[in-house]
């Protein structure tokens, strides 16, 4: 589906990106690996490493500690859940960073009029204090959580939200996100999606199946919502 031809007449092609959080904004993995161990420590079962979890990210904590614990240990993951949280919410910044150029590029997007939100699978409560302690908000209109709607992503309803609140036309929408669930989200909204090549699922976006465009850094990124994409659905030149 072709999203748009090139540039606008003036200003960027794309007025308005919606992020995606752990894995496109930030990496977050050795905090979440952290919390993720500790929980599986206190439950006297062995750690697992980080190239798993990460693949246990981005749907929110209860799926990543259900998946860590395994259907062997179905009936610990509530109260896995809730260790998960109260270490958590305790280390959310002790790793935690935006990944290479992310600052500059939302800085420069921000100052060229581009609206700029996020809808995260993970709860508001924590991805604020995150996006707050690493002095990403100040370019944020809008921050949708996990728990901020009754349903969340890949229901298109949180990004569905953000366009509204903004009267942001979607054929100048960009959803950006480092996994399917963040692609399906865009598609179900029939907005442009461009995965990030950095992320933790970006590999799943490679697949022959379903192709996605990926760009390989900040720059890049910036580049290509200043001048559009040529479709959603296919590899990028």
């Amino acid at each position: 589906m072709t999203v748009r031809p090139g540039r606008r007449e003036s200003g960027p092609a794309f007025t308005h990106v919606v992020f995606d959080l752990d894995g496109t904004l930030v990496d977050s993995a050795a905090d979440l690996v952290a919390a993720t161990n500790n929980v599986l420590a206190s439950f006297a079962l062995p750690e697992v490493d980080e190239a798993t979890l990460r693949t246990y990210v981005g749907d929110g904590a209860h799926t990543l500690v259900a998946r860590a614990l395994g259907p062997a240990h179905a009936t610990h993951v509530e109260e896995g859940v809730r260790r998960f949280l109260v270490y958590y919410r305790q280390h959310l910044l002790d790793a935690t960073r935006p990944y290479p150029g992310i600052e500059a590029l939302l800085a420069g997007l921000h100052a060229r009029a581009v609206r700029l939100s996020v809808v995260t699978n993970k709860a508001e409560a924590l991805s604020r204090p995150i996006l707050e302690g690493l002095g990403l908000m100040r370019w944020i209109d809008t921050l949708v959580g996990g728990d901020s709607l009754p349903t969340r992503k890949p229901d298109p309803a949180g990004l569905e939200r953000v366009l509204a609140r903004a009267g942001t036309p979607r054929a100048e929408a960009l959803m950006v996100g480092d996994s399917p669930i963040d692609r399906d989200t865009a598609r179900a909204a029939a907005v442009a999606f461009c995965g990030v090549a950095w992320g933790f699922a970006s590999g799943l976006l490679t697949d022959a199946g379903s192709p996605s465009p990926l760009v390989a850094d900040a720059a890049a990124l910036g580049a290509l919502v200043e001048g559009g994409v040529v479709g959603v659905g296919a590899r990028s030149p």
